[in-house]
């Protein structure tokens, strides 16, 4: 019966939601959620900012129901998914080149890829991959862009590697410092959860109005 109904309560899981996800899977679905959103195509909605975040802020029991992850677990499982999902679907990339965005009926993808490869194109591969962890959509889609593009494989994975575990590893850690240290944080954790993903599009907001900027400077030059 026990089992019955752990099993249900994971059936009815939502993935959109971050609390959600860690009650009915833990840290191995964080790595599982990472590796399918910086992957697979298909895991592009996923919630990994705030799945990241929240995940941090419940190693430290500060929520309610009971639910407490361990840190040390979640850091490996959080690295893990990140940077095998982005090299992954680098691979993808590479070998079915743009077929697989070409088929995607939906926009929002769509707009994500036109931006990954605006990302790839203006600030070069190294800023471009560290700077796309950060936005979501943009993260999953940039992957296999790189792949389809020709970026070499060892740029790649350097660079990967050190957005994935900044991205990665600095949410966790931020989610758990803050709830380490606020009585009763889980009460405010949308809109702090708001915050953060408004914060994580600030490095790319700044790159492309520098970016602009520049361009109208040299229009006026010329």
């Amino acid at each position: 019966m026990t089992t019955t109904v752990h099993l249900s309560s994971q059936l009815a899981v939502n993935v959109l939601d971050a609390r959600s996800l860690l009650s009915a899977f833990g840290v191995l679905g964080v790595g599982v959620v990472l590796f399918a959103e910086t992957g697979l195509l298909i895991g592009f909605f996923l919630p990994g900012d705030s799945l990241l975040f929240t995940a941090g802020l419940l190693c430290t029991g500060a929520a309610d129901r009971g639910l407490k992850l361990s840190l040390g677990l979640l850091l490996v499982a959080a690295a893990v998914g990140a940077l095998a999902g982005s090299q992954c679907g680098y691979l993808l990339g590479r070998r079915a080149g743009g077929a697989l965005l070409a088929r995607s009926r939906s926009a929002r993808l769509r707009e994500g890829a036109n931006r990954a490869e605006e990302l790839l194109e203006r600030y070069g591969y190294a800023k471009a991959i560290v700077l796309a962890r950060f936005v979501p959509v943009v993260r999953t889609v940039l992957n296999p862009m790189a792949g389809a593009l020709g970026v070499p494989v060892r740029t790649f994975t350097l660079w990967q590697v050190t957005g994935g575990l900044v991205w990665s590893l600095g949410l966790t850690l931020a989610g758990y410092a803050l709830g380490s240290s606020v009585p009763n944080v889980d009460r405010y954790l949308l809109p702090i959860v708001a915050v953060i993903v408004a914060l994580s599009l600030i490095p790319v907001a700044s790159e492309v109005y520098r970016s602009r900027r520049d361009a109208k400077a040299q229009e006026a030059r010329g």
